[in-house]
């Protein structure tokens, strides 16, 4: 598992909270929350709300690119430092 490994992990963890607002209206993902996502025609199972979670504790660690796409979802805390 190399960097493009994790950088699959993020993504899919972004999709998993798109696909979670745009079915639920709101980004209050409850922490054991787990989403189904389908990528390239395979079914991944995200724990949402532990990604959510993580990255906004070492959202100081975050590139911009990163903080962008939660700050496209809506987080308030993306655009901040």
């Amino acid at each position: 598992m190399g960097v493009s490994s994790s950088g699959t992990a993020f993504a899919r963890g972004i999709t998993a909270l798109a696909q979670f607002v745009q079915r639920e209206g709101h980004l209050k993902v409850p922490r054991q929350h787990t989403e189904t996502v389908v990528i390239d025609g395979q079914e991944h199972e995200i724990k949402a709300g532990v990604f959510l979670s993580n990255h906004k504790s070492r959202r100081a660690k975050l590139s911009p690119e990163q903080r962008e796409q939660f700050a496209a979802l809506g987080i308030d805390w993306a655009t901040t430092t």
